[in-house]
């Protein structure tokens, strides 16, 4: 549901920034603003800026930025609506309610009944674990090693051998029998009627981003069949849109995803503390929960199992993971099948270096390709040659494929001239992108400059937004001289033509802004204007100097542009010439700064 813009700009201005941060971050007062540690990357001094005055925060250090509404969304991993509902919870506003018509209003009353089907089942299966009748169920996870910690965090249960106890504890709390089977608790034959679905196993819930519980994996104990039965697809649950241990995940601070294959490598990789785990549910690994990743990670690091079947798989996640455009690395536990096996015998320090030394995707398919080829051989040697230059083929960045062919040559000892002609054979025989020339270094060159032209003209118009946006009176002095159309990017004459009518309507704020950009890159970029850091000026005179630099550079910058894109509009014409005049009168007269 798309709330309000009056609902919306309420929640924020009764959630005082200050506030809802400090519940997260351990912030401090200097100055005018507050600082702490970034909570968004590892630092030793604190550069994470907090301003009560602005409602915004903007790290100096890596860049992250935006009002309440944005650090709620990047801390929990909220979408924002889901943040709008956090803090308007907190703030005590009612929401509207969202209108349904009679079907959608049955769809959502069995939803929420299957939710707490799942959760009551959740309760019975926790229960049975420390029944006399589930010691087989504790022994097997205290012979796994998980602590008493772990298993209440991950709420494992026991499924009993009692074909019926989990049907008649859900029929006393109200379900009925039809709900039941929907679930997927239960099972049904002419013969028995509806009896439990799972018996005698150890029990996983599985839980969505919010911690609701949405269905279960159970491991056999014994020698039953299958090892693993996991709840069939229901209103609730669709393997293919959620990840194990994805609740947890999510607020992990942790610049990457592990992705592992099963409920207990997960499990074991969280009580080692490497709480970025996640694990596919039961089935291969899908687009949608790459997607799904997407919204909280750039970065996926492969823990599959190290046999054959587990190298399969990995290969599989990483065509996946390249599809939605995340990177995508491979932890190498050899001599160990799996990362519980690998963190019981090395430790966490150990795992933590594989993470650190985790094998480029690349390189990964490369060494699987290479097990193919005996490289003594110089026919063998010659054909895996060839297969590399086919899958360097696929690369369709020049600058990627040409740095992933010298890294290539470099480690297999290939000649590089040789492999890019190969390369060039390949991609003219079948239609791919072959190699290029680099540019020279005169070219380079030029476009640098002329990009070191472009950061100078943005990073004054930054400057001036940050300085109007903490003393707006000040835009009165200039406003002669400068309108929003004065600012050369698109997203800054946004901000400007915003920030403007607040100083105008004397309701300036700049938290509220940011809020007009759904886009999160945006909101950060937009985030950052009003936090340029502005240099420290030792004397009112150096002041009065600084700013009005800055207001001639944002002018000359806007004259040059409307020059530049002259034509024989006479309307357009008028507009330079005013721009020359203003120009000319704003480099003659003193702007006072009190």
């Amino acid at each position: 549901m798309v709330y309000p813009e009056e609902i919306v700009e309420e929640i924020r201005q009764k959630s005082d920034i200050v506030d809802v941060i400090s519940s997260y971050v351990k912030i401090q007062k200097k100055g005018s603003s507050h600082f702490g540690l970034c909570p968004f990357h590892n630092e030793k001094s604190p550069s994470f800026s907090v301003s009560q005055v602005k409602q915004m925060y903007y790290c100096f250090g890596c860049g992250v930025g935006g009002n309440v509404f944005t650090f709620v969304m990047q801390y929990e991993n909220y979408t924002f609506q889901e943040a709008v509902k956090f803090l308007a919870q907190r703030a005590g506003v009612e929401l509207p309610e969202m209108e349904y018509n009679d079907d959608m209003r049955k769809k959502e009353n069995r939803r929420q009944q299957l939710l707490q089907a799942n959760k009551d089942a959740a309760t019975f299966y926790f229960y049975q674990l420390r029944q006399e009748h589930g010691k087989i169920g504790y022994e097997y996870l205290r012979k796994r090693e998980l602590s008493e910690e772990t298993i209440k965090k991950f709420g494992v249960g026991y499924a009993p051998l009692s074909s019926n106890g989990l049907v008649a504890f859900l029929r006393s709390k109200g379900h009925s029998d039809d709900l039941i089977l929907e679930a997927g608790l239960g099972s049904h034959d002419e013969r028995q009627g509806i009896y439990d679905k799972f018996y005698n196993r150890v029990m996983f819930p599985i839980q969505d981003i919010n911690h609701r519980v949405i269905g279960f994996g159970g491991r056999v104990l014994g020698d039953g069949s299958p090892k693993y039965l996991n709840t069939m697809e229901t209103p609730v649950f669709d393997k293919s849109r959620n990840l194990y241990g994805l609740n947890f995940a999510r607020t992990s601070r942790k610049n990457n995803v592990i992705l592992c294959e099963g409920y207990m490598d997960v499990i074991a990789l969280h009580q080692a503390g490497f709480i970025q785990a996640v694990a596919a549910l039961g089935t291969s690994f899908t687009p949608g929960q790459a997607n799904l990743i997407r919204r909280y990670s750039e970065e996926v690091l492969i823990c599959f199992d190290s046999d054959e079947a587990g190298k399969k798989a990995a290969l599989r996640a990483i065509q996946i993971l390249k599809e939605v455009e995340l990177s995508a690395k491979v932890i190498l536990l050899k001599p160990y099948k799996d990362p519980d096996e690998f963190i019981k015998n090395l430790g966490e320090k150990a795992f933590q270096e594989r993470i650190d030394h985790a094998e480029n995707s690349f390189f990964f398919e490369i060494s699987l390709l290479q097990e193919a080829y005996d490289l003594k051989d110089p026919e063998d040697k010659t054909k895996f040659h060839k297969e590399i230059a086919k899958k360097l083929c696929g690369f369709t960045v020049d600058l990627e494929r040409d740095n992933y062919l010298e890294a290539i040559a470099e480690k297999y000892q290939i000649g590089f001239e040789n492999l890019r002609k190969l390369v060039q054979g390949y991609a003219a025989a079948t239609g791919g992108v072959a190699p290029v020339n680099r540019p020279k270094s005169g070219m380079l060159s030029k476009k640098t400059s002329e990009e070191m032209a472009e950061d100078a003209k943005k990073r004054n118009q930054r400057l001036l937004l940050t300085w109007l946006s903490e003393e707006p009176q000040l835009y009165h002095r200039i406003k002669k001289y400068i309108g929003f159309e004065d600012f050369t990017n698109p997203l800054y004459q946004k901000v400007a033509e915003k920030l403007f009518e607040g100083i105008e309507e004397s309701t300036i704020h700049p938290a509220a802004i940011i809020s007009m950009f759904a886009d999160e890159g945006e909101q950060k970029e937009v985030a950052a204007l009003f936090n340029t850091k502005l240099e420290d000026l030792e004397t009112d005179q150096d002041k009065q100097k600084a700013f009005h630099h800055i207001v001639i550079n944002v002018k000359t910058a806007s004259f040059e542009e409307s020059s530049r894109k002259l034509g024989s509009d006479v309307m357009a014409l008028n507009k330079v010439i005013q721009g020359k005049k203003a120009l000319e009168e704003l480099q003659k007269t003193q702007i006072l700064i009190d």
